[in-house]
């Protein structure tokens, strides 16, 4: 974790680089969720490049993280009027557990806390029950149920879950979705705007 580095984003090389990113993880880990036909219209309407670019220019700010000098995942948030939305934190599975996410989740909770925000918000695939269960065990309570028409003929069809934030962030030992966290705060997910993976 001491190697991580957080960058972020703000070049056309950064966005070029969140966009193979969340090819290579979202290829991965979401057609047995959501299908490929989906994660492939997903992608291209949230995750590619003009996307992103719009996203930032409407004010989500996106972050790269490193380990090793090596680009291993991205995240994103923007800020509603009561908490932090993070819409997605994505880290490929071969640094999963090694502290890269909860790097990147102290520092989205500092963001938070920086603009007086006292609760991070997501949503979560209802069908990702991997990751619901991590998020429960974490703290995360289930606010409201959503389904989202996102065109041709698909929904994101999510739980929206909050966790409130006090003062300091403490994070599970590592950033394992597969693992529960220790009595600690935060443990670090991927979403899809707002999915955890």
């Amino acid at each position: 974790m001491e190697d991580t580095i957080i960058k972020e984003v703000a070049s056309a090389c950064d966005i070029t680089l969140v966009e193979m990113l969340a090819t290579k993880i979202w290829q991965e880990h979401y057609p047995q969720i959501i299908g490929r036909e989906q994660v492939d219209y997903m992608l291209a309407k949230y995750q590619s490049t003009p996307a992103i670019k719009r996203q930032i220019k409407d004010g989500a700010s996106y972050y790269l993280l490193f380990d090793n000098n090596h680009p291993v995942g991205y995240f994103s948030y923007h800020f509603e009027k009561d908490a932090l939305f993070l819409s997605k934190i994505y880290v490929i599975k071969e640094v999963r557990g090694n502290g890269v996410g909860a790097k990147a989740m102290e520092t989205i909770a500092s963001k938070a806390l920086e603009q007086s925000v006292d609760k991070i918000r997501l949503a979560v695939n209802k069908f990702n029950s991997e990751t619901l269960e991590v998020y429960k065990r974490l703290g995360f309570k289930t606010v409201d149920s959503v389904e989202k028409d996102i065109g041709a003929g698909f929904i994101m069809d999510d739980y929206i879950m909050e966790k409130p934030l006090t003062g300091s962030v403490a994070l599970g030992d590592n950033d394992s979705l597969e693992q529960p966290g220790s009595e600690r705060v935060l443990t670090p997910a991927a979403t899809r705007q707002g999915q955890v993976a």
